[in-house]
């Protein structure tokens, strides 16, 4: 079973195809290969476009040397050095509330906002990595900015959730053990 799901698909089809030579013609068969070729080669071929593709454009010449972007301590090492802290210090800060059996309000706090910090920089990343400045601008700058609004409300709605209710480590004690 699991090899037959490792196969691709074009594999499979010319494998039924193989089982039915014995009972069908040689331009049947010629026909279901031919299928198979184009139904697999799908995703490869030019004339189906699934998504038209990103504006295009060209900046210099062939000879021109290709841009270097300008050093900053903050994008870089630093960066990603600070990305692994702040992950790493979130295995401690989550387990210590619930192995010492305390509900401190400062840790609470701290837990949250690691936890924004966390997933602020991660989607920074994502939104870096995957909608590159020089093709689409302006879809980088919106999705920077909601990023921005979304780290902004989520941080007032952990703070007003902190302040005003039974705080993050209570309410998951309480989901846990219900």
């Amino acid at each position: 079973m699991m090899a037959s799901i490792a196969r691709s698909a074009l594999l499979r089809q010319a494998a039924s195809a193989s089982k039915l030579s014995l009972a069908t013609s040689s331009a049947a068969r010629q026909s279901i290969i031919a299928n198979s070729v184009r139904a697999s080669a799908f995703h490869t071929t030019s004339r189906r476009n699934l998504l038209p593709p990103l504006p295009q454009r060209v900046e210099g010449t062939v000879n021109d040397p290709a841009p270097v972007p300008e050093p900053s301590p903050s994008h870089g090492s630093y960066h990603w050095t600070f990305d692994r802290l702040v992950a790493a210090s979130l295995i401690p800060m989550t387990i210590t509330p619930f192995a010492a059996g305390s509900l401190n309000p400062t840790l609470d706090a701290l837990l949250c906002a690691t936890l924004l910090i966390h997933s602020h920089t991660g989607f920074q990343a994502i939104i870096v990595d995957y909608i590159p400045k020089y093709r689409t601008p302006r879809a980088r700058k919106v999705f920077t900015w909601g990023l921005n609004a979304a780290t902004v409300v989520v941080g007032l709605a952990l703070y007003e959730f902190e302040t005003s209710d039974v705080g993050l480590t209570e309410a998951i004690k309480r989901i846990w053990h219900a």
